[in-house]
């Protein structure tokens, strides 16, 4: 009980520390010796960085591909860019999709599409008459090659 107690405290002062002990214990097979209480709770917080991570990468997706497709005024000026990002987010969300990422994403791609729409309603002036409801698949959103018409 000593070094739970005295882990909970480290935890309090040295996040870091308390991390590398953790590990320790195990490794170890020390389950008893473990902050539960933090452990459950460090671990609680990863899995929500990592949601809004990829959510967060996702919505950067479809506000480039609306953009990209809709925004004619400033489509000569922005298309390479507006493409490029739309790769560059494609690849860091590749690498850290996971299914049971895939699976959050899909049960949530209206409200992130919601969101992507009101950014590039905004960025736009309102000026540009997108759709209500996304012109995409899930999959196409995903596909390193769909770019819209």
């Amino acid at each position: 009980m000593t070094v739970t107690t005295n882990l909970k405290k480290l935890y309090e002062t040295d996040d870091h520390l308390w991390l590398l002990q953790t590990i320790e214990l195990l490794k170890q097979n020390r389950l008893n010796e473990l902050d539960l209480e933090n452990l459950i709770e460090e671990l609680e917080s990863l899995a929500k960085r990592d949601q809004h991570k990829v959510k967060s990468l996702l919505e950067q997706i479809i506000r480039h591909l609306l953009l990209l497709q809709y925004w004619t005024e400033e489509y000569d000026r922005n298309k390479n860019h507006w493409r490029s990002e739309i790769r560059n987010f494609r690849v860091q969300l590749k690498d850290r999709l996971t299914t049971n990422l895939y699976n959050y994403l899909t049960s949530i791609f209206e409200i992130i599409y919601q969101d992507a729409l009101g950014y590039v309603q905004e960025k736009t002036g309102f000026t540009v008459n997108f759709p209500e409801q996304c012109p995409y698949s899930f999959e196409q959103v995903l596909n390193i090659n769909y770019l819209p018409n």
